[in-house]
Protein backbone atom coordinates (compact mmCIF):
# COMPACT_ATOMS: atom_id res chain seq x y z
CA UNK A 1 0.00 0.00 0.00
CA UNK A 2 1.37 3.32 -0.86
CA UNK A 3 0.45 6.51 0.17
CA UNK A 4 -0.19 10.43 -1.31
CA UNK A 5 2.80 12.55 -0.10
CA UNK A 6 1.30 13.71 3.35
CA UNK A 7 0.93 17.82 3.33
CA UNK A 8 1.36 20.04 7.36
CA UNK A 9 -2.72 20.30 8.33
CA UNK A 10 -3.76 23.53 8.43
CA UNK A 11 -2.22 25.60 11.56
CA UNK A 12 -5.01 28.54 12.16
CA UNK A 13 -8.20 26.81 12.12
CA UNK A 14 -10.00 30.39 12.92
CA UNK A 15 -12.99 32.31 11.33
CA UNK A 16 -12.08 34.23 8.08
CA UNK A 17 -13.60 37.79 7.90
CA UNK A 18 -12.38 41.13 6.96
CA UNK A 19 -8.94 40.07 5.55
CA UNK A 20 -7.68 38.23 8.64
CA UNK A 21 -8.22 35.30 11.08
CA UNK A 22 -10.29 35.95 14.19
CA UNK A 23 -11.06 33.66 17.31
CA UNK A 24 -14.26 31.73 17.30
CA UNK A 25 -16.10 33.08 19.35
CA UNK A 26 -18.67 30.10 19.58
CA UNK A 27 -15.42 28.17 20.26
CA UNK A 28 -14.43 24.70 18.61
CA UNK A 29 -15.42 21.62 17.70
CA UNK A 30 -13.16 18.52 16.29
CA UNK A 31 -12.79 17.08 13.43
CA UNK A 32 -11.88 13.37 12.00
CA UNK A 33 -10.69 11.60 9.29
CA UNK A 34 -13.62 9.33 8.79
CA UNK A 35 -11.83 6.48 7.04
CA UNK A 36 -9.34 5.83 10.24
CA UNK A 37 -11.40 7.93 12.69
CA UNK A 38 -7.98 9.51 13.70
CA UNK A 39 -8.86 13.00 15.33
CA UNK A 40 -7.47 15.91 12.90
CA UNK A 41 -7.72 18.57 15.58
CA UNK A 42 -10.18 21.79 16.38
CA UNK A 43 -12.12 23.39 13.67
CA UNK A 44 -14.42 26.98 14.67
CA UNK A 45 -17.61 26.74 15.39
CA UNK A 46 -18.93 30.42 14.54
CA UNK A 47 -21.97 31.36 16.47
CA UNK A 48 -24.49 33.95 15.77
CA UNK A 49 -21.82 36.80 17.00
CA UNK A 50 -19.33 35.69 14.65
CA UNK A 51 -21.77 35.77 12.02
CA UNK A 52 -22.69 39.24 12.50
CA UNK A 53 -19.27 40.58 12.62
CA UNK A 54 -18.21 38.87 9.31
CA UNK A 55 -21.44 39.82 7.59
CA UNK A 56 -20.86 43.43 8.90
CA UNK A 57 -16.97 43.15 7.51
CA UNK A 58 -18.31 41.89 4.20
CA UNK A 59 -20.93 45.05 4.06
CA UNK A 60 -17.84 47.17 4.98
CA UNK A 61 -16.21 46.16 1.87
CA UNK A 62 -19.24 46.26 -0.53
CA UNK A 63 -19.24 49.55 -1.75
CA UNK A 64 -15.46 49.56 -2.90
CA UNK A 65 -16.08 46.21 -4.72
CA UNK A 66 -18.76 47.23 -6.54
CA UNK A 67 -17.07 50.42 -7.76
CA UNK A 68 -14.25 47.51 -8.80
CA UNK A 69 -13.56 47.56 -12.55
CA UNK A 70 -14.34 44.41 -13.91
CA UNK A 71 -10.75 43.73 -15.14
CA UNK A 72 -9.80 43.92 -11.90
CA UNK A 73 -12.00 41.72 -10.12
CA UNK A 74 -11.36 39.39 -13.13
CA UNK A 75 -7.28 39.51 -12.59
CA UNK A 76 -7.88 38.43 -8.96
CA UNK A 77 -10.19 35.53 -9.87
CA UNK A 78 -7.16 34.71 -11.74
CA UNK A 79 -5.12 34.55 -9.32
CA UNK A 80 -7.27 32.24 -7.43
CA UNK A 81 -7.23 29.92 -10.28
CA UNK A 82 -3.48 29.90 -10.55
CA UNK A 83 -2.83 29.48 -6.41
CA UNK A 84 -6.06 26.66 -6.91
CA UNK A 85 -3.37 24.79 -9.26
CA UNK A 86 0.11 25.20 -7.99
CA UNK A 87 -1.42 23.65 -4.42
CA UNK A 88 -3.67 21.43 -6.10
CA UNK A 89 -1.93 18.33 -4.25
CA UNK A 90 -2.03 19.82 -1.04
CA UNK A 91 -5.80 20.84 -1.11
CA UNK A 92 -6.38 17.49 -2.40
CA UNK A 93 -4.80 16.21 0.41
CA UNK A 94 -6.66 17.85 3.22
CA UNK A 95 -10.11 17.14 1.29
CA UNK A 96 -9.18 13.02 1.00
CA UNK A 97 -8.36 12.80 5.12
CA UNK A 98 -11.30 15.04 5.99
CA UNK A 99 -14.46 14.08 3.71
CA UNK A 100 -12.98 9.89 2.97
CA UNK A 101 -12.61 10.62 -0.51
CA UNK A 102 -9.53 9.22 -2.59
CA UNK A 103 -6.76 11.76 -3.10
CA UNK A 104 -6.47 11.46 -6.83
CA UNK A 105 -10.27 12.24 -7.47
CA UNK A 106 -9.98 15.59 -4.21
CA UNK A 107 -6.90 16.70 -6.30
CA UNK A 108 -9.35 16.81 -9.79
CA UNK A 109 -11.77 18.71 -7.84
CA UNK A 110 -9.17 21.30 -7.43
CA UNK A 111 -8.12 21.57 -11.09
CA UNK A 112 -11.41 21.55 -11.98
CA UNK A 113 -12.23 24.20 -9.50
CA UNK A 114 -9.48 26.54 -10.86
CA UNK A 115 -11.57 25.79 -14.05
CA UNK A 116 -14.56 27.11 -13.17
CA UNK A 117 -12.62 30.45 -11.69
CA UNK A 118 -11.05 31.09 -14.69
CA UNK A 119 -14.61 30.42 -16.88
CA UNK A 120 -16.18 32.92 -14.11
CA UNK A 121 -13.03 35.78 -14.38
CA UNK A 122 -13.76 35.63 -18.41
CA UNK A 123 -17.54 36.62 -17.40
CA UNK A 124 -16.58 39.71 -15.74
CA UNK A 125 -18.09 41.85 -18.58
CA UNK A 126 -20.69 39.83 -19.85
CA UNK A 127 -23.37 41.19 -16.99
CA UNK A 128 -24.69 43.37 -19.97
CA UNK A 129 -27.50 45.50 -19.81
CA UNK A 130 -30.36 46.26 -22.89
CA UNK A 131 -31.82 49.35 -24.11
CA UNK A 132 -35.74 49.65 -25.11
CA UNK A 133 -36.26 51.42 -28.08
CA UNK A 134 -38.53 54.02 -26.79
CA UNK A 135 -39.20 56.81 -29.37
CA UNK A 136 -37.10 59.89 -30.09
CA UNK A 137 -36.65 62.46 -26.94
CA UNK A 138 -36.00 59.22 -24.80
CA UNK A 139 -33.62 56.51 -23.82
CA UNK A 140 -34.83 53.98 -21.66
CA UNK A 141 -32.11 51.37 -20.61
CA UNK A 142 -31.69 48.33 -17.92
CA UNK A 143 -28.81 47.48 -15.68
CA UNK A 144 -27.16 44.44 -13.82
CA UNK A 145 -26.35 45.59 -10.28
CA UNK A 146 -24.63 43.52 -7.74
CA UNK A 147 -26.98 42.45 -4.42
CA UNK A 148 -24.50 43.35 -1.30
CA UNK A 149 -23.52 40.75 0.87
CA UNK A 150 -24.36 37.57 -0.52
CA UNK A 151 -24.11 33.51 1.72
CA UNK A 152 -23.00 30.20 -0.27
CA UNK A 153 -23.49 27.41 2.03
CA UNK A 154 -21.58 24.33 0.67
CA UNK A 155 -21.97 20.60 0.99
CA UNK A 156 -18.90 18.04 1.76
CA UNK A 157 -18.91 15.72 -0.98
CA UNK A 158 -16.87 18.16 -2.74
CA UNK A 159 -15.35 21.20 0.15
CA UNK A 160 -13.04 22.52 -1.61
CA UNK A 161 -14.35 22.85 -5.07
CA UNK A 162 -17.26 23.89 -3.80
CA UNK A 163 -15.60 27.05 -1.71
CA UNK A 164 -14.60 28.27 -4.77
CA UNK A 165 -16.14 27.56 -7.92
CA UNK A 166 -19.03 29.07 -5.90
CA UNK A 167 -17.40 32.35 -4.71
CA UNK A 168 -16.37 33.14 -8.12
CA UNK A 169 -19.92 33.98 -9.84
CA UNK A 170 -20.81 36.22 -6.78
CA UNK A 171 -17.17 38.16 -6.16
CA UNK A 172 -17.29 38.54 -10.23
CA UNK A 173 -20.99 40.14 -10.35
CA UNK A 174 -19.51 42.69 -8.16
CA UNK A 175 -20.93 41.01 -4.60
CA UNK A 176 -19.27 40.33 -1.29
CA UNK A 177 -19.65 36.99 -0.11
CA UNK A 178 -19.48 35.25 3.23
CA UNK A 179 -18.81 31.34 3.05
CA UNK A 180 -19.96 28.79 5.16
CA UNK A 181 -17.28 25.33 4.61
CA UNK A 182 -19.19 22.12 4.80
CA UNK A 183 -19.32 21.62 8.58
CA UNK A 184 -17.90 17.63 8.16
CA UNK A 185 -15.39 18.62 6.19
CA UNK A 186 -13.60 22.17 6.67
CA UNK A 187 -9.95 22.08 6.75
CA UNK A 188 -9.48 23.07 2.95
CA UNK A 189 -11.03 25.89 3.84
CA UNK A 190 -9.14 27.57 6.14
CA UNK A 191 -6.36 26.75 3.66
CA UNK A 192 -8.20 28.19 0.98
CA UNK A 193 -8.65 31.46 3.30
CA UNK A 194 -4.97 31.49 3.76
CA UNK A 195 -4.01 31.31 -0.24
CA UNK A 196 -6.40 33.59 -0.75
CA UNK A 197 -5.76 36.52 1.51
CA UNK A 198 -3.62 38.85 -0.09
CA UNK A 199 -5.72 38.37 -3.45
CA UNK A 200 -9.10 40.23 -2.30
CA UNK A 201 -9.45 43.35 -0.63
CA UNK A 202 -10.51 42.93 3.41
CA UNK A 203 -13.69 41.75 3.89
CA UNK A 204 -14.57 40.67 -0.23
CA UNK A 205 -14.39 36.92 0.70
CA UNK A 206 -15.20 35.50 4.02
CA UNK A 207 -14.96 32.10 5.18
CA UNK A 208 -16.43 30.58 8.41
CA UNK A 209 -16.92 27.07 9.87
CA UNK A 210 -19.79 25.56 12.10
CA UNK A 211 -22.79 24.34 12.55
CA UNK A 212 -26.45 24.67 12.42
CA UNK A 213 -26.26 28.23 14.50
CA UNK A 214 -24.14 29.50 12.04
CA UNK A 215 -26.38 28.36 8.87
CA UNK A 216 -29.10 30.08 10.74
CA UNK A 217 -27.54 33.13 11.47
CA UNK A 218 -26.69 33.49 8.28
CA UNK A 219 -29.89 33.49 6.54
CA UNK A 220 -31.66 35.66 9.17
CA UNK A 221 -28.82 38.31 8.81
CA UNK A 222 -30.83 41.70 7.90
CA UNK A 223 -27.54 42.24 5.92
CA UNK A 224 -27.84 39.41 3.97
CA UNK A 225 -29.47 39.52 1.09
CA UNK A 226 -29.06 36.34 -0.90
CA UNK A 227 -28.36 32.87 0.16
CA UNK A 228 -27.55 29.76 -2.01
CA UNK A 229 -27.33 26.12 -0.89
CA UNK A 230 -25.46 22.98 -2.24
CA UNK A 231 -27.24 20.51 0.29
CA UNK A 232 -30.34 18.57 0.92
CA UNK A 233 -33.94 19.19 0.30
CA UNK A 234 -34.77 19.46 3.46
CA UNK A 235 -32.13 22.04 4.26
CA UNK A 236 -33.14 23.84 1.07
CA UNK A 237 -37.36 24.16 2.17
CA UNK A 238 -35.45 24.91 5.86
CA UNK A 239 -33.84 28.26 3.97
CA UNK A 240 -36.53 28.85 1.33
CA UNK A 241 -39.10 29.23 5.08
CA UNK A 242 -36.33 31.91 6.44
CA UNK A 243 -36.07 33.58 3.41
CA UNK A 244 -39.68 34.25 3.04
CA UNK A 245 -39.56 35.95 5.95
CA UNK A 246 -37.08 38.76 4.22
CA UNK A 247 -38.60 38.15 0.97
CA UNK A 248 -35.10 37.26 -0.10
CA UNK A 249 -34.12 35.43 -3.24
CA UNK A 250 -32.11 31.90 -2.85
CA UNK A 251 -30.65 29.74 -5.31
CA UNK A 252 -30.64 25.83 -4.27
CA UNK A 253 -28.96 22.85 -5.45
CA UNK A 254 -30.39 20.32 -3.57
CA UNK A 255 -31.38 16.01 -3.52
CA UNK A 256 -32.04 13.58 -6.49
CA UNK A 257 -33.14 10.33 -6.75
CA UNK A 258 -31.81 10.16 -10.80
CA UNK A 259 -32.84 8.20 -13.56
CA UNK A 260 -31.05 6.02 -15.66
CA UNK A 261 -32.75 4.21 -18.76
CA UNK A 262 -31.20 1.50 -20.58
CA UNK A 263 -32.98 1.09 -24.01
CA UNK A 264 -33.08 -2.31 -25.75
CA UNK A 265 -31.43 -1.37 -28.68
CA UNK A 266 -28.39 0.72 -26.79
CA UNK A 267 -25.25 -0.58 -26.82
CA UNK A 268 -25.32 -2.66 -24.12
CA UNK A 269 -21.42 -2.99 -22.85
CA UNK A 270 -21.41 0.98 -22.88
CA UNK A 271 -24.95 1.21 -20.96
CA UNK A 272 -23.60 -1.10 -18.30
CA UNK A 273 -20.64 0.89 -17.73
CA UNK A 274 -22.28 3.93 -17.90
CA UNK A 275 -24.54 3.06 -14.80
CA UNK A 276 -22.02 2.17 -13.10
CA UNK A 277 -19.98 4.93 -13.39
CA UNK A 278 -23.27 6.76 -12.82
CA UNK A 279 -23.80 5.48 -9.60
CA UNK A 280 -20.63 7.83 -8.49
CA UNK A 281 -19.11 4.82 -6.55
CA UNK A 282 -15.96 6.44 -5.87
CA UNK A 283 -17.13 9.21 -3.92
CA UNK A 284 -19.30 6.49 -2.17
CA UNK A 285 -22.59 7.59 -3.99
CA UNK A 286 -22.27 10.57 -2.28
CA UNK A 287 -23.16 12.76 -4.95
CA UNK A 288 -26.18 14.50 -5.37
CA UNK A 289 -25.96 14.12 -9.44
CA UNK A 290 -25.98 10.09 -9.17
CA UNK A 291 -28.25 8.03 -11.22
CA UNK A 292 -28.89 5.68 -8.08
CA UNK A 293 -32.46 4.67 -10.50
CA UNK A 294 -31.05 1.63 -13.17
CA UNK A 295 -34.48 1.51 -15.00
CA UNK A 296 -33.52 -1.78 -17.44
CA UNK A 297 -35.50 -3.26 -20.51
CA UNK A 298 -36.38 -6.22 -19.75
CA UNK A 299 -34.81 -7.86 -22.86
CA UNK A 300 -31.61 -7.21 -21.49
CA UNK A 301 -32.25 -6.99 -17.86
CA UNK A 302 -30.55 -10.34 -17.03
CA UNK A 303 -27.61 -9.24 -18.91
CA UNK A 304 -27.04 -6.07 -17.15
CA UNK A 305 -27.60 -7.58 -14.02
CA UNK A 306 -24.37 -10.08 -14.43
CA UNK A 307 -22.35 -8.03 -15.89
CA UNK A 308 -22.73 -5.21 -13.92
CA UNK A 309 -21.98 -7.18 -10.62
CA UNK A 310 -18.17 -7.92 -13.02
CA UNK A 311 -17.69 -4.31 -13.58
CA UNK A 312 -17.99 -2.98 -9.96
CA UNK A 313 -15.98 -5.96 -8.60
CA UNK A 314 -12.81 -5.03 -11.46
CA UNK A 315 -13.24 -1.17 -11.09
CA UNK A 316 -13.82 0.02 -7.47
CA UNK A 317 -12.14 -1.20 -4.27
CA UNK A 318 -12.48 0.41 -0.91
CA UNK A 319 -9.19 2.10 0.22
CA UNK A 320 -7.61 4.52 2.41
CA UNK A 321 -8.24 7.77 0.79
CA UNK A 322 -4.45 8.70 1.13
CA UNK A 323 -3.83 5.58 -1.16
CA UNK A 324 -3.23 6.57 -4.84
CA UNK A 325 -4.74 3.45 -5.37
CA UNK A 326 -7.80 3.60 -3.88
CA UNK A 327 -10.98 3.46 -6.05
CA UNK A 328 -13.64 4.43 -3.62
CA UNK A 329 -13.46 5.82 -0.33
CA UNK A 330 -15.89 5.94 2.98
CA UNK A 331 -18.84 7.90 3.92
CA UNK A 332 -18.29 10.96 5.85
CA UNK A 333 -19.49 10.06 9.34
CA UNK A 334 -21.29 7.90 11.41
CA UNK A 335 -24.71 9.35 10.47
CA UNK A 336 -24.21 8.79 7.02
CA UNK A 337 -22.96 4.87 7.63
CA UNK A 338 -26.04 4.40 9.32
CA UNK A 339 -28.23 6.08 7.12
CA UNK A 340 -27.03 3.90 4.34
CA UNK A 341 -27.23 0.62 6.37
CA UNK A 342 -30.87 1.47 7.74
CA UNK A 343 -31.46 1.73 3.47
CA UNK A 344 -29.50 -1.66 2.57
CA UNK A 345 -31.64 -3.45 5.34
CA UNK A 346 -34.88 -1.92 4.37
CA UNK A 347 -34.34 -3.43 0.76
CA UNK A 348 -33.60 -6.59 1.88
CA UNK A 349 -36.61 -6.76 4.25
CA UNK A 350 -38.94 -5.42 1.21
CA UNK A 351 -38.05 -8.18 -1.05
CA UNK A 352 -35.19 -6.57 -3.31
CA UNK A 353 -32.67 -8.83 -4.79
CA UNK A 354 -29.06 -8.52 -3.52
CA UNK A 355 -26.89 -8.59 -6.27
CA UNK A 356 -23.38 -7.32 -4.48
CA UNK A 357 -22.24 -5.87 -2.09
CA UNK A 358 -24.25 -4.92 1.22
CA UNK A 359 -21.86 -4.74 4.13
CA UNK A 360 -18.55 -3.54 5.31
CA UNK A 361 -15.00 -4.64 3.44
CA UNK A 362 -13.32 -7.50 5.02
CA UNK A 363 -9.77 -5.16 4.54
CA UNK A 364 -9.11 -5.54 8.41
CA UNK A 365 -6.96 -2.11 7.59
CA UNK A 366 -10.58 -0.28 6.53
CA UNK A 367 -12.53 -1.61 10.32
CA UNK A 368 -12.34 1.66 11.90
CA UNK A 369 -13.44 3.79 9.12
CA UNK A 370 -16.94 4.50 7.82
CA UNK A 371 -17.06 1.94 4.46
CA UNK A 372 -20.10 0.26 2.80
CA UNK A 373 -18.98 -1.68 -0.16
CA UNK A 374 -20.61 -0.78 -3.74
CA UNK A 375 -24.22 -2.11 -3.49
CA UNK A 376 -26.56 -3.37 -6.40
CA UNK A 377 -30.03 -4.15 -5.91
CA UNK A 378 -32.08 -5.66 -8.82
CA UNK A 379 -35.63 -5.97 -8.63
CA UNK A 380 -36.81 -3.13 -6.73
CA UNK A 381 -40.50 -1.76 -7.05
CA UNK A 382 -41.74 1.85 -7.07
CA UNK A 383 -43.48 0.84 -3.55
CA UNK A 384 -39.85 0.41 -1.77
CA UNK A 385 -38.42 3.07 -0.10
CA UNK A 386 -34.84 2.40 -2.01
CA UNK A 387 -37.07 3.47 -5.10
CA UNK A 388 -38.32 6.69 -3.33
CA UNK A 389 -35.70 7.99 -1.21
CA UNK A 390 -32.64 9.70 -1.80
CA UNK A 391 -29.56 7.51 -0.28
CA UNK A 392 -26.69 9.72 -0.52
CA UNK A 393 -24.32 6.11 -0.04
CA UNK A 394 -23.24 3.56 -2.57
CA UNK A 395 -26.45 1.78 -2.99
CA UNK A 396 -27.95 1.41 -7.06
CA UNK A 397 -31.17 -0.03 -7.71
CA UNK A 398 -32.53 -1.57 -10.97
CA UNK A 399 -35.96 -1.92 -12.02
CA UNK A 400 -36.82 -3.79 -15.06
CA UNK A 401 -39.17 -1.89 -17.66
CA UNK A 402 -41.32 -2.84 -20.70
CA UNK A 403 -43.60 -0.26 -22.12
CA UNK A 404 -42.35 3.24 -22.41
CA UNK A 405 -45.62 5.08 -21.19
CA UNK A 406 -45.08 2.87 -17.34
CA UNK A 407 -41.22 3.47 -17.85
CA UNK A 408 -41.75 7.46 -17.86
CA UNK A 409 -44.36 7.06 -14.96
CA UNK A 410 -41.62 5.57 -13.16
CA UNK A 411 -39.25 8.01 -13.36
CA UNK A 412 -41.26 11.69 -13.38
CA UNK A 413 -43.36 9.60 -10.07
CA UNK A 414 -40.51 11.32 -7.70
CA UNK A 415 -40.41 14.90 -6.33
CA UNK A 416 -37.10 14.89 -7.32
CA UNK A 417 -35.58 15.96 -10.96
CA UNK A 418 -31.89 16.88 -11.35
CA UNK A 419 -30.33 14.34 -13.31
CA UNK A 420 -31.20 11.81 -16.12
CA UNK A 421 -29.12 9.55 -18.21
CA UNK A 422 -30.65 7.37 -21.52
CA UNK A 423 -28.70 5.18 -23.56
CA UNK A 424 -30.18 4.31 -26.60
CA UNK A 425 -28.66 3.80 -30.81
CA UNK A 426 -32.21 5.70 -32.05
CA UNK A 427 -31.33 9.11 -32.43
CA UNK A 428 -35.45 9.71 -31.81
CA UNK A 429 -36.13 7.66 -28.80
CA UNK A 430 -33.15 9.71 -27.40
CA UNK A 431 -34.88 12.89 -27.83
CA UNK A 432 -38.31 12.14 -27.35
CA UNK A 433 -37.23 10.57 -23.79
CA UNK A 434 -35.06 13.11 -23.37
CA UNK A 435 -38.23 15.71 -23.79
CA UNK A 436 -40.00 13.63 -21.75
CA UNK A 437 -38.47 13.14 -18.11
CA UNK A 438 -38.47 15.99 -15.94
CA UNK A 439 -35.19 16.66 -15.16
CA UNK A 440 -32.86 19.44 -15.38
CA UNK A 441 -29.62 18.29 -16.70
CA UNK A 442 -29.56 15.15 -19.56
CA UNK A 443 -27.12 13.02 -20.76
CA UNK A 444 -27.64 10.86 -23.73
CA UNK A 445 -24.93 7.81 -23.97
CA UNK A 446 -23.29 9.60 -21.62
CA UNK A 447 -23.25 10.06 -17.83
CA UNK A 448 -22.16 12.07 -14.64
CA UNK A 449 -19.82 14.60 -16.67
CA UNK A 450 -20.43 18.48 -16.03
CA UNK A 451 -19.35 20.91 -18.76
CA UNK A 452 -18.04 24.43 -18.22
CA UNK A 453 -21.04 26.18 -19.27
CA UNK A 454 -23.82 24.05 -19.32
CA UNK A 455 -26.62 25.26 -16.94
CA UNK A 456 -26.70 22.68 -14.22
CA UNK A 457 -29.88 22.31 -11.90
CA UNK A 458 -32.91 21.02 -10.78
CA UNK A 459 -36.62 20.61 -11.36
CA UNK A 460 -39.09 19.62 -8.38
CA UNK A 461 -37.52 19.75 -5.53
CA UNK A 462 -34.29 19.22 -6.18
CA UNK A 463 -33.45 22.91 -6.64
CA UNK A 464 -34.45 26.16 -7.73
CA UNK A 465 -32.04 28.37 -10.99
CA UNK A 466 -29.00 27.10 -12.62
CA UNK A 467 -25.27 26.94 -11.87
CA UNK A 468 -21.81 26.85 -13.63
CA UNK A 469 -22.63 28.92 -16.84
CA UNK A 470 -23.61 32.50 -17.22
CA UNK A 471 -27.22 32.14 -16.17
CA UNK A 472 -25.23 31.96 -12.59
CA UNK A 473 -23.40 34.95 -13.12
CA UNK A 474 -26.22 36.49 -14.18
CA UNK A 475 -28.13 35.22 -10.95
CA UNK A 476 -25.98 37.41 -8.43
CA UNK A 477 -26.95 40.27 -10.14
CA UNK A 478 -30.39 42.38 -10.00
CA UNK A 479 -31.89 44.62 -12.65
CA UNK A 480 -32.88 48.07 -12.71
CA UNK A 481 -34.20 49.68 -15.17
CA UNK A 482 -33.94 53.70 -16.14
CA UNK A 483 -36.19 55.30 -18.04
CA UNK A 484 -35.04 59.17 -19.23
CA UNK A 485 -36.86 61.91 -20.79
CA UNK A 486 -34.26 63.83 -23.24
Amino acid sequence: MTMAHAYPLPACRDLFYGGRFHLPQGGYGRTVNPATQDDLGPVANANAADVDAAVRAAHLAFQAWRKTKPEVRAAALRELAHRLRVHADELGFLDAINCGNPVREMAGDVHAAAAQVDYFAGLVHEAKGDTLPMGEGVLNYSVHEPFGVVVRIVAYNHPLMFLATKLAPAVAAGNTVVMKAATQAPLSAYRLATLLQDIFPPGVVNVLSGETECGQALVDHPLVKKVALIGSTATGISILRAAAEKVMPVSLELGGKNPLIICPDADIDKAILGAVKGMNFTWAGQSCGSTSRCFVHRSVYDRVIDEMAQQISQLYRCGLPTDPATTMGSLVSRTQYDKVMSFIGSAQREGARLVCGGGRPADPALASGWFVEATVFADVTPAMRLFREEVFGPVLAVIPWDDEEDLLGMVNGLDYGLTASIWTRDLASAHRLASRVESGYVWINHVSAHFIGADFGGYKQSGLGREEGISELLAWTQTKNVHVAL
